[in-house]
């Protein structure tokens, strides 16, 4: 039976946060919805880097193997549940960030969670 882990869900949270504070205040610098190279390179980038962070978060808390993809879903959460709110809401949370940036914000948010998904199921 699957069960969040609270210390990597309160670890996904904290990570949410951090996030979203420095995308509130840099976040002009990261998102250009026109530079279809930069956004390659950014998913490209936070898709392994999300899979290595899953992989040694579950290992620091000593999740058993077999329950890695449960510590990936509970560090994932917190992105999952409020970055919709997040891009429905983009000039109001992220006002620094031009309006158009919304859709990628949306497609980054849903790569960095793959790669964390992927980075629990996947063997090394």
């Amino acid at each position: 039976m699957f069960q969040i882990r609270l210390p990597l869900f309160f670890y996904g949270l904290a990570l949410w946060i951090a996030g979203t504070i420095a995308l509130r205040l840099a976040g002009q610098r990261l998102l250009h919805p026109g530079n279809g190279t930069a956004t390659l390179i950014l998913f490209a980038i936070s898709f392994p880097l999300m899979a290595w962070i899953v992989r040694r978060l579950c290992r620091r808390f000593r999740v058993p193997r077999e329950d890695w993809a449960a510590g990936a879903i509970s560090i994932a959460l917190p992105t999952l549940l409020l970055d919709p709110f997040s891009s429905a809401f983009f000039p109001i949370v992220f006002p620094n960030i031009a309006p158009e940036a919304a859709g990628l914000f949306g497609g980054w948010m849903l790569c960095c969670c793959a790669g964390a998904l992927v980075g629990a199921i996947v063997r090394a």
